[in-house]
C-alpha cells in the first residue's frame, strides 16, 4: 500500500528538507480514519471534488470521478520535479531520489 511505504521511510524525506503529504479524493472523515488506522506521521488531505487531481492530471480516464495513484515531487519553485504513476507511485524510492536532488 502506497501510504505504508511512505510512512515507513518518512525519515528519509524529512532529512531532505521535504514536506510529505497525501491527497485523496475521499471525504475528510474517511481520510482521518484511514490516517489514524495507518498511524501516519504526515497529513492526508481531502480533495473530495477531485479539483486538485484534475489540475495535476491525476484522474482516471476510464473512471473520471476516481483518482489514479500518482506521486509528485514539487520543488520550492513550484515546478514538478518528479511524477511516479501506478506501481512507481507505490514505491517511494523514486520520490526520495527526486527530493534529494532538489536544491
Amino acid at each position: 500500500m502506497e501510504m505504508k511505504g511512505y510512512q515507513a521511510g518518512i525519515s528519509d524525506f524529512t532529512g531532505s528538507d521535504s514536506v510529505v503529504f497525501g491527497i485523496s479524493t475521499d471525504v475528510l472523515d474517511e481520510n482521518k480514519r484511514f490516517a489514524e488506522e495507518l498511524e501516519l506521521d504526515f497529513a492526508l488531505l481531502s480533495d473530495a471534488g477531485g479539483e486538485v487531481a484534475k489540475q495535476y492530471g491525476g484522474m482516471m480516464e476510464r473512471f473520471p470521478t476516481a483518482a489514479n495513484r500518482v506521486t509528485y515531487v514539487v520543488g520550492k519553485d513550484g515546478r514538478i520535479a518528479y511524477i511516479g504513476e501506478g506501481a512507481e507511485a507505490m514505491n517511494p524510492a523514486g520520490a526520495k531520489d527526486a527530493c534529494l536532488g532538489l536544491e
